[in-house]
């Protein structure tokens, strides 16, 4: 009796599979909402904003208040900067930067993070408590002291070159006295140091993520290679790097976002907006959108192509990812 009175209700619900799921369905969805809509009002709007704005002349601030009219102009802001020459010096200082940037804080990071898994667990909290010190202060902080290491009378590097004997110095760099050299004047110098307080402030995160997904590779892996005789560089490139794959083009396509959108180390170590040769895209829009006469347009105009080269540098990265998943 139970089975001929039960079976009519399993039918039912076999005929019907989609309503027993779809509460459950949504439920994600619900959840993801609140998350959504502080993403729509925190990104979405104002990117919305930048965009609609690059297409209008706006050099007054009473029109971005709406007080005045906004002159329509279509594609002439970007028109302007894509044939400005100049243009093209930013686009390669930003690029060179990015990739040198990109480049040596995965080599360091990597290296912190291995050695992070060598070590015990006490010498690794220890150690790991240090480096993310970098990580947590910052980015004004961190430059500012920086800028006082580099400083021209003051800074520890003048210091330390002028504490070399007179000799020494004058025949390694053709001068003994130190005081008062502008280490940041030359736009090689600038970018050196640019780059050691990118490198020095993003490779803590590195680190740690190299060193989460370390701790996922069988440790068993690693034993058969060394008793097989593998090097450990060996050792790294056929086993480690291949499994961790998936981490280390995340940690990639991330630093590339970073590194391309740097404008506070550079803003506080070359005191302002004035050293144009050293500009890059994200400091050029800043520049241009309120440097007096303010060009907020043309500003508006620089940050959407930004934000195109990020898009199409996230795009290649994701069609990666998918192209790898499929021939697994």
């Amino acid at each position: 009796m139970t089975t001929l009175t039960d079976a009519p209700e399993t039918s039912a619900a076999r005929e019907n599979p989609a309503r027993r799921s779809r509460p459950v369905d949504r439920l994600p969805y619900l959840l993801l909402l609140p998350c959504l809509v502080i993403i729509g009002v925190l990104l979405l709007w104002p990117l919305g904003q930048v965009v609609t704005m690059s297409f209008y002349r706006l050099n007054n601030v009473r029109q971005l208040r709406g007080d005045r009219e906004w002159p329509w102009i279509g594609l002439e802001n970007y028109t302007q900067i894509l044939g400005d020459p100049f243009f093209l010096t930013v686009l390669r200082n930003t690029v060179l930067f990015a990739v040198a940037n990109v480049a040596l804080t995965m080599i360091l990071g990597t290296l912190v993070g291995l050695l992070l898994n060598r070590l015990g667990r006490k010498m690794a909290t220890f150690v790991a408590s240090c480096v993310m010190l970098a990580w947590a202060t910052p980015a004004l902080t961190g430059t500012i002291v920086w800028k006082w290491i580099f400083d021209d009378t003051s800074g520890l590097v003048t210091w330390l070159f002028n504490a070399l004997p007179d000799g020494l110095s004058q025949a390694l760099f053709g001068r003994s006295d130190w005081t008062g050299y502008g280490w940041f004047n030359s736009p090689l110098l600038f970018f050196s140091i640019l780059t050691l307080v990118v490198v020095w402030h993003s490779f803590p995160f590195i680190a740690v993520s190299v060193l989460a997904g370390l701790k996922s590779v069988p440790s068993e892996l690693h034993e058969a290679a060394r008793v097989d005789g593998a090097s450990a560089w060996r050792v790294f490139w056929r086993i480690t790097f291949p499994l961790l794959r998936p981490v280390f083009g995340i940690l990639i396509v991330l630093s590339t976002i970073w590194d391309f959108k740097v404008f506070t180390q550079q803003f506080v170590l070359a005191g302002g907006t004035q050293d144009r040769p050293t500009f890059m895209l994200s400091i050029y829009s800043y520049a241009e959108a309120f440097s007096p006469p303010p060009k907020y347009g043309l500003g508006a105009a620089i940050a959407v192509i930004l934000t195109a080269i990020l898009l199409v540098v996230t795009g290649f990265y994701v069609r990666m990812v998918l192209r790898q998943e499929d021939e697994s």
